[in-house]
């Protein structure tokens, strides 16, 4: 696909996300793009500082159109992105793909790349509800069992948040793709699946007698 072919391609948002490098791997439909983010907690956030490229992970959920990071105002990457144009990555890690030459070793993955202009959410309104959107990204119904934040702690974090509407898949799945030469060798190759899992939840020493591990975290293992 030549860049003229890009431009007119209505499915490609911007230049800055094209996938040039096999391209037949990229996509740019949110019905691909959302669930990758979904599934990650964390993105790689790249800003520049002093002309110099500077990548944070960030807690990261996304909210309808837009992905909300999450930080501290202190920190470079919030006081650098409110305003500014920042890249945010994803990648989700299938399997190590191992060929018959060290040329054809691959992984199979599933990413998406964000450019654009990020805002700090100040309302005090959209930023308790995105605030309330982390913690239930990371158990569905923590909420009603925690105390509310103190407005100190509103103060001591940020929140910016990212459109979608200039962002990139890119997945492979799969085999090898070795050469005719290659298969003929008696060497083994294939994929070593790679999965992330919650394991068993492990209590605080320091909580009360008599405080159980509660359902929604126990679902979670489920």
């Amino acid at each position: 696909m030549t860049i003229d072919d890009a431009q007119r391609d209505a499915s490609v948002p911007d230049e800055s996300v094209r996938v040039r490098r096999v391209p037949e791997r990229a996509s740019y439909d949110r019905d691909t793009i959302d669930p990758i983010i979904d599934a990650c907690f964390v993105a790689h956030v790249g800003t520049v500082r002093d002309g110099v490229p500077v990548v944070i992970p960030m807690f990261a959920v996304r909210a309808d159109d837009h992905v909300l990071l999450h930080g501290a105002p202190a920190s470079g990457t919030p006081r650098r992105g409110g305003g500014a144009t920042i890249c945010a990555t994803f990648t989700l890690l299938g399997g190590l793909v191992l060929a018959r030459s060290a040329l054809h070793h691959s992984m199979n993955y599933r990413s998406v790349v964000v450019i654009g202009e990020a805002v700090e959410v100040t309302d005090p309104v959209e930023k308790t509800a995105a605030l309330d959107r982390f913690t239930e990204a990371l158990a569905m119904g923590r909420l009603e069992h925690l105390r509310p934040m103190t407005e100190k702690e509103m103060r001591g974090t940020s929140v910016l948040r990212l459109p979608l509407s200039n962002a990139s898949a890119k997945c492979r799945s799969g085999w090898p793709v070795d050469d005719e030469a290659g298969e003929a060798l008696p060497i083994w190759a294939g994929v070593v699946p790679i999965r992330q899992v919650l394991d068993e939840p492990e209590s605080d020493p320091k909580n009360l007698d008599g405080v159980d591990v509660p359902e929604h975290v126990t679902a979670l293992v489920r």
